[in-house]
This record gives C-alpha cells, structure tokens and sequence, in this order.
C-alpha cells in the first residue's frame, strides 16, 4: 500500500543567490519595435520584472506559504506526486481533487483553499465545506519528473484515481483548468462509480459543423477566437509539443527567459484590460514563476505537450464517442479560449447540470477572481453532494 510521505520545501540561500545572480546578469535583447505586446512580452516591463524579482521580491514567499500547508509526496505509478491534502474541519465534507494546467501551479489554489475548506470562516456555510486535494501534475512542480514517456493525461487522471484511493475518499468531485480540464474529463470517464460531478473552465468540447449555419452571436465569436489562437497565440504549444526539450535549456538556466516565456501568457490569457497586474498581482506571478524555477521544471512541465496534445487536437477536429455521463458544471470566464457554447459542450458533456458565464475572468480563475471561483464550484457541488 502506497503511503504519503510528508514533504517540506527548504530552499538553500546559495539557490537564491544564484537566481538573483542569474537575473542581475541577462543579456537583453533589443526593444521591439512596436509600441505594445504584439510581438511578445515589452523589454522595458521584463526588465522592471525582473529587476524587481532580482532586488526586491521575498524569495522565501512560496516556501512560507506551501510551509503554512500539509503537503506529501505519494508514489503513483511509478512517480512520486506532490499533494497538498487540507482537510475541513466539516465532517461531512465533499472530497474534491483540483487540477491546474501550464503556465499555472499550485500557486492558483493557495487563495482558495481556506474558503473551500472552512467556509464558515469566510461566512459561509459548513454545508458547502470540501477536503481539498491539489495534486501537481508529473513533471510540474515538486513532483516528480518522469524519467520515460508514457505520462500523458490517460495515465495522470489514473494516477490521480488511485490517490483518492490512497487518501481513504471513496467518493469525490474534481474541478479542472487547462489540463487539469483533460485529466478530469478522462477522471469521469474512467472513475464514473466514484465521482459525483466535475467542474470544468472551460469544457473541453469541439465547434457543432450541425450549427454553423445557424450561429450565435457568441459563438461567431468564440470561432473567430480559436482562429486567432491558431494564428497568432499557440506558437508556444507547437514548441513545446516538438521540441520540449530544446526549450526546457532556456527555460531552466535563464530567469529571465522563464519569466518571459510564461508572463507572456498572463497577459494574453488573463482578464488584464492589457496588463497582467491588473489581474494578478506582482509577488502572485513571481510566486507562480517560482514554481517552475526551483525545481527546474521548463523542460519537464513542456513535456506533457509531447505526450498528449495530439489527443486533446483530436477532440477538437474529429467527432468523439467517449461521452461524460457524470453530472458536468460548467463556468466560462470572458477571457478564457475555447469558450464553447452550451450546445456545443452539450454533445460531449451531455449531462450538463450547472453552466455559468460570469462577467470577469480568464484563464487563471483562482487568482483573478477567487471569490467567482469558490462560488462557482459552490453553487455545482450543492447540486450533485
């Protein structure tokens, strides 16, 4: 029987040493000859970025707030997951498995925990109360890096099937982001008995050909935003999903280059009005880049790109019969790509119980609106308990 192990994050000084060396020391490239974010991430921001991660940021800010927190490390298939486990004070609380994607970690669960798990310490009710498990994707994080393909979203929704096992829950709800949206699809699939409901911003669900001869405002839009994306914002994905380990050699000697490569898509993917402070405070970012920087995850996190983004595609171009019967909510944030319409959702998601449009958001929820996030994951799970 796998057991939890407990896991502390202890950071040497010579680390962080080395980090603000490293961003005191980049070689910068010349401005972009454009007056805003259309060829990427403003030499004059990155480098107030990155001057201020250098000089003035508290480097020891992600070890204080993961230490404030239970965390183990559980041997899954052959690959030791960091899990933090917080159990509600609520006996009769819902078991619920959270899973975020790239350029995210578990730094965009931190603000919510505490809500989730003891409402009635934010004025809530102790009837909407959750054990919250938050497990960091193989390869992200402080989990471990996978040493042999093979870890791809098939075999991470079963790893995290078997986790929920291992922390005693025989019945759970999951909510999921980016990929943690196709590892909680595959959860419902393969763990129907055991799951109450899923959550999921945004479903993953194709464009209905069967509708465009008859489109909605709303949809003409979200079409002409999966056309923008292929045209102008998935660069990355095709990088990461080739040649993850080409890149993973910037992204793990340069800071800077880290810094970059994901508060790019903070800007691009988050409700900023054209800033990504304004969605996500400073410290917040640098604590989230933190997460790739420590342990040395740019080559590692690129890979799951590799294993499995020709299956999410797929989804995407082909018609699918691997329906999800377990009750679905749905929450589509306006900034968020895809935003598929109910219908559309409906033909792979057809037991659609909850669906929510609220009027600010994007792709990282529980940093940009923690408390739309928390009620939306309330106003699902009182439906499916």
């Amino acid at each position: 029987m796998t057991h939890p192990r407990p896991f502390h994050l202890d950071v040497s000084e010579s680390e962080l040493a080395d980090l603000r060396r490293r961003l005191r020391a980049t070689r910068w490239p010349d401005p972009e000859p454009v007056d805003d974010w259309s060829q990427g991430v403003p030499l004059a921001y990155l480098r107030e970025l990155c001057g201020y991660w250098a000089d003035e940021y508290d480097a020891r800010r992600v070890e204080r707030r993961l230490g404030a927190l239970p965390q183990y490390l559980v041997n899954l298939g052959g690959a030791d997951v960091h899990v933090v486990h917080v159990r509600s004070p609520h006996p009769e609380a819902l078991p619920l498995v959270l899973t975020n994607g790239w350029p995210s970690s578990l730094v965009e669960y931190l603000d919510v925990i505490g809500p989730l798990t003891d409402p009635t310490a934010y004025g809530g009710s102790a009837s909407d109360a959750f054990h919250v498990v938050c497990p960091t994707l193989p390869g992200y994080g402080f989990s471990g890096k996978p040493g042999r393909t093979g870890w791809g979203i098939e075999r991470i929704a079963a790893a995290w099937s078997r986790l929920m096992t291992v922390l005693g829950y025989d019945r759970y709800g999951a909510h999921g982001s980016d990929w943690g949206t196709s590892v909680t699809t595959l959860l419902a699939l393969h763990d129907t008995e055991r799951l109450c409901g899923i959550h999921l911003s945004p479903p993953l669900a194709a464009p209905d050909p069967a509708t465009f001869d008859d489109l909605t405002d709303a949809e003409r839009a979200a079409l002409d935003a999966l056309g923008h994306a292929k045209e102008w914002e998935d660069g990355y994905s095709v990088q990461q999903s080739t040649r993850p380990q080409t890149i993973g050699y910037s992204l793990t000697d340069s800071p800077s280059g880290l810094a970059a490569w994901i508060v790019e898509k903070f800007h691009s993917w988050s409700d900023c009005a054209g800033h990504p402070e304004n969605a996500v405070p400073r410290d917040v970012l640098l604590d989230n880049l933190m997460m790739y920087w420590l342990p040395r995850t740019g080559a590692s996190s690129a890979r799951l790109y590799w294993e499995s983004i020709r299956r999410v595609q797929a989804w995407f171009t082909e018609s699918t019969d691997d329906l999800v019967v377990v009750p679905t909510g749905c929450t589509l944030y306006p900034k968020e790509t895809p935003r598929p319409s109910r219908r559309w959702a409906e033909r792979r998601y057809p037991n659609i119980v909850h669906w929510s449009e609220p009027e600010a958001g994007g792709h990282f929820a529980a940093l940009e609106q923690p408390e739309t996030f928390v009620r939306e994951l309330r106003e699902f799970f009182r439906l499916v308990r």
